[in-house]
């Protein structure tokens, strides 16, 4: 009874449209990994491995919801202590993966059982948690206009940009800065300070690509993304392939299991970067809509949790989950549709990848998190923290 009783309190709190859009996109994901077949050698289906991830993900977010995600930023050091840990752990023992496209990344890290896992998704979690702490604590002391702290803000956020772009993965690092971008508007950060900020980043692209700051393999991405017919068995291989999967589909597309070119593997990582063209192809036009519109109204959903936050932390919370979702589905959605250049990012929720799908729900759990704990401000002590 007292079970009951517990899971009827637990239901009347929660975001019960959040969970069914959650529930709805799981689904999705899980029918089209369903349909991609395995290549020679791997036991484990890529459904498998997405189900698993998805079931961890859904517990994690369920535990996040039962501590006051005020109680959890007051360990903001033990989360930023660990994910520098997992990042330098990574930079110095990871897996390191090279192909003849020059990609060169140090991401992974070895797990028993031939499992790997890629830290940089669990450090964008903890990033939201840290990040909106000192957002927070200077919005407290009256200081998110100061210069200084707003500087001191841009380093916070640049130390996992420079990290995992020394582990060669730079499509992370474009989701971080996206993330800060999403959580310093949220905040109020004044307007000035972007400008600046984007000032220097338009400087800074001309420099990156002199200086070879950019790897040659990245040149030739964005170069071959806007005329991929000049190296369409290279660079240009893998949009050209997934276009002409997506177009394939027509408005009702070719059929579940039955689409040629999902069950031939033509367009290359199908499964994961490439995941809406196995959409395109078996469900046609309808189903890439309903993909960008489960994506559409959890992000709305999310803002909507933002903006009913009772304080900076939980809204910044809400805007870094926002940012990262939005970011990586826009650069995922433009890729494919060779809108944008390759960068590595994959489309949240869909693609498969134990680590990114298990984390995404993490991240989930700290926006219901908020949601369910709004009204509880007086039973919390949160921490003050100086910067």
């Amino acid at each position: 009874m007292r079970v009951v009783q517990s899971f009827a309190g637990y239901f009347k709190r929660t975001d019960k449209v959040y969970w069914l859009l959650m529930f709805a996109i799981s689904f999705y994901s899980l029918l089209l990994l369903k349909t991609v077949p395995n290549p020679e050698g791997k036991s484990v289906s890529y459904f498998t491995t997405q189900l698993v991830a998805i079931i961890v993900g859904y517990i994690g977010a369920l535990l996040l919801t039962a501590i006051d995600y005020r109680e959890i930023s007051n360990f903001w050091y033990v989360i930023a202590g660990f994910c520098l840990f997992l990042i330098i752990y990574t930079l110095l023992f990871g897996k390191e993966i090279v192909n003849t496209g020059g990609v060169h990344a140090k991401a992974w890290i070895k797990l028993p059982g031939g499992l790997t896992f890629q830290p940089s998704e669990l450090v964008k979690i903890g990033f939201m948690v840290t990040f909106s702490k000192h957002l927070d604590a200077l919005n407290e002391r009256g200081l998110l206009k100061s210069p200084l702290h707003v500087v001191l803000l841009a380093f916070h956020a640049l130390i996992p940009i420079a990290l995992v772009h020394l582990q060669g993965d730079d499509g992370a690092g474009v989701i971080f800065f996206c993330m800060f971008l999403a959580m310093a508007f949220g905040a109020g950060i004044q307007l000035r300070y972007f400008a600046v900020l984007f000032a220097f980043a338009a400087a800074a692209v001309p420099l990156a690509w002199k200086y070879d700051i950019l790897s040659e393999y990245q040149k030739e991405r964005i170069l071959v993304t806007y005329n991929l017919e000049s190296d369409k068995l290279n660079y240009g291989f893998h949009q050209i392939q997934g276009r002409m999967s997506i177009g394939s589909g027509g408005l009702w597309g070719r059929g579940l299991f039955v689409s040629p070119r999902v069950n031939k593997g033509s367009v290359p990582l199908q499964q994961s970067d490439f995941i809406f063209s196995v959409a395109g192809e078996q469900l046609g036009f309808i189903g890439c809509i309903i993909l960008i519109a489960l994506l559409f109204f959890l992000l709305l959903r999310t803002l909507h949790t933002a903006r009913c936050a009772t304080d900076m932390l939980g809204s910044s919370i809400c805007m870094g989950f926002f940012g990262m979702i939005a970011s990586q589905a826009i650069f995922n959605l433009g890729m494919c549709m060779d809108l944008l250049p390759v960068m590595g990012v994959t489309l949240p929720f869909f693609s498969a990848g134990g680590s990114s799908a298990a984390c995404l729900y993490f991240g989930f759990g700290l926006v219901l998190n908020v949601y369910m704990h709004k009204i509880n401000t007086d039973k919390v002590t949160v921490k003050k923290v100086s910067y």
